[in-house]
């Protein structure tokens, strides 16, 4: 049955991909983006589609549309990104949240509401389930994302018993894939950014902390599959179970980009997880979820699109080098 759905952050990494699955399962999207870290490049294939509408707008600020879903992504959600304003980021973690809660309620549309695994913080349970409650610092650089994501979640569940709204609740985990921003900090394009341009990769730590990731197409088919389960207002992990260390991922990296990089290590930054690995089991029960796309091809998907965009961005007139920030997740 064709919906008429919304994505807020849809311009965004996984946002696109998401805008892409949804025209293609037939449905009309209405992509809202305020474009602070979302592109236009992202969804740029996107807007000759008559079933494709895009509106520049910030969630944190009221706004109304008719339709049946939504799916709410819209967050800065790498280190670099979100604790450049950390009032923004929780203004938009916490009003953008409830004023789409406030959307879905007038309308009666089902909600998705993207959070992340960071509101486990630097865990002490491992691997992280759904009833694991956190060990946050919520007053360290961090916790204006972490602590914005853990209000946004209590205010779905509230709108849910006290309104009846359709709620699911979705805990992302590390996701890499086409589109990723160059300079958003994490691992994967930090390394794959640095393999390119022959420099050396900066491993923060000693390497030995731990991420799990999951290929962003693996991840949107989570979300569609969930979005269509018939369930309470409960948390849910989406993400990759497979434990791979920082380390690893760097030489992984340098071996499918043929680079000769050396690896370099610096500080940890204050509250970085030491690991990140999800339970999945709820996923796999409720909507018979688990991840298809192993790293090795993931990542040589991703570097294969890093690539590209490098070789355009430099054919074209005026276009920099792409840039690694200081820090990394």
């Amino acid at each position: 049955m064709r919906r008429r759905v919304l994505v807020t952050g849809g311009a965004g990494f996984i946002g696109s991909h998401l805008c892409e699955r949804l025209l293609d399962d037939g449905h009309e999207v209405v992509c809202m983006d305020n474009l602070f870290t979302g592109q236009r490049r992202n969804i740029s294939h996107l807007l000759e589609s008559p079933r494709f509408e895009f509106t520049r707008h910030d969630v944190a600020e009221p706004f109304h549309v008719e339709v049946d879903q939504i799916y709410h992504l819209a967050c800065p959600a790498s280190p670099t990104h979100y604790q450049r304003n950390p009032v923004r980021t929780i203004r938009i973690s916490v009003q953008g949240t409830l004023n789409t809660l406030e959307l879905a309620r007038e309308t009666g549309a089902r909600l998705f509401v993207a959070s992340t695994s960071e509101v486990y913080g630097d865990p002490e349970v491992h691997p992280q389930p759904e009833g694991y409650w956190g060990h946050v610092n919520p007053v360290g650089i961090r916790a204006c994302y972490d602590e914005g994501k853990r209000c946004a979640e209590a205010l779905a569940v509230s709108f849910a018993r006290q309104y009846g709204v359709e709620i699911r609740l979705g805990r992302i985990f590390n996701t890499y894939g086409p589109r990723m921003q160059e300079n958003d900090g994490r691992v994967v394009s930090n390394f794959t950014v640095q393999a390119l341009r022959g420099e050396p990769l900066t491993v923060y730590g000693d390497g030995s902390q731990t991420r799990s990731l999951c290929y962003v197409d693996d991840l949107v088919d989570a979300i569609v599959r969930f979005m269509r389960t018939e369930t309470d207002a409960e948390p849910v992990n989406l993400g990759n179970p497979q434990e791979t260390t920082v380390e690893q991922i760097a030489r992984e990296i340098r071996r499918l980009a043929g680079s000769s990089s050396e690896l370099v290590f610096r500080p940890l930054p204050e509250d970085d997880p030491t690991r990140r690995r999800p339970d999945i089991s709820r996923a796999g029960a409720l909507f018979g979820w688990e991840p298809k796309i192993d790293l090795e091809d993931g990542l040589r998907r991703t570097i294969a699109e890093f690539s590209s965009r490098t070789a355009r961005e430099e054919a074209s007139p005026g276009a920099g080098p792409l840039a690694v920030p200081q820090r990394a997740s």
